[in-house]
């Protein structure tokens, strides 16, 4: 879900050989050109994981379900990633794992660290939390690599735009560790491909995180300001309006959630 489209963008790139990207068919202010929809398989693989089917949309999902399905992975609880979570099982008969216990079917949730194999290919679990408390990204792993070849990033770090912190089931607390985490990951060599759960594909984990983690620090300068001139006790609301004064009617909420949390955060609530 984008906040706003403002922040700098590393080099677009495309995705390894084993990731497909299935766009839905859901554009919007928040959702950009739609949901991501993610089908992993390596060659000669027998099924595919798919990541965050999205909206429940039946053409969408025939076509996530070509080949076969092994394994079906969430990124996080918000509608626009798990929708068809019943459909699609029900349509493929795979599992569905994911952080949040509400959102599985048919297996246990995912667990911070575990690697998965299936597809033919090996996934490492990333807990992210921060856009939402159940936030998890997915690395892609090759042997004898030190860093992954790519992380499937949700909602965490998007391919356009900045991401909104859902207050309060999101904090910023959260999100920056969770982004230091990803910058390292990236930065252990070779630079590592996001495949976003919105907008394109980015080229290099580090830098994008690195980008991510100067615009919230500006972000926050601009909220300190804001206080200093509206009182320490002014209203989300309010300071709203100060600093993201030009943002649009379309995603006013979600600028507005993410002050809440930059609040809370400064406030140590």
């Amino acid at each position: 879900m984008s906040e706003t489209d403002d922040a700098p963008r590393p080099n677009d790139a495309r995705p390894p050989a084993a990731a497909t990207l299935v766009r839905a068919p859901n554009p919007g202010p928040m959702t950009l050109d739609g949901t991501d929809s993610w089908v992993l398989r390596a060659p000669g693989a027998r099924g595919s994981v798919v990541v965050d089917p999205g909206p429940t949309d039946a053409a969408h999902l025939r076509r996530l379900a070509e080949g076969g399905v092994e394994l079906v992975l969430i990124t996080h609880r918000h509608p626009d990633h798990t929708e068809a979570v019943d459909a699609f099982a029900e349509l493929t008969g795979a599992p569905v794992r994911a952080v949040d216990p509400a959102w599985c079917r048919g297996a246990e949730p995912l667990v911070d660290g575990e690697r998965i194999a299936a597809g033919g290919v090996e996934l490492e679990v990333l807990a992210t939390p921060g856009h939402t408390s159940d936030s998890a990204c997915f690395a892609l792993r090759e042997p004898g690599r030190a860093a992954p070849i790519a992380v499937l990033t949700g909602d965490t770090v998007l391919g356009r735009g900045t991401t909104i912190i859902a207050h309060p089931d999101g904090a910023l607390g959260p999100y920056l560790e969770a982004l230091d985490r990803l910058r390292e990951l990236g930065s252990r060599g070779e630079p590592v491909t996001v495949l976003p759960g919105h907008g394109p594909v980015l080229g290099d984990l580090a830098a994008i995180c690195d980008a991510y983690l100067a615009h919230r620090a500006e972000r926050l300068d601009q909220i300190r300001d804001a206080l200093a001139r509206l009182g320490d006790d002014a209203s989300a609301e309010a300071v709203t309006d100060d600093v993201y004064g030009d943002v649009d009617a379309g995603v006013r909420f979600a600028a507005e959630a993410s002050v809440r949390a930059q609040l809370a955060y400064l406030r140590g609530r």
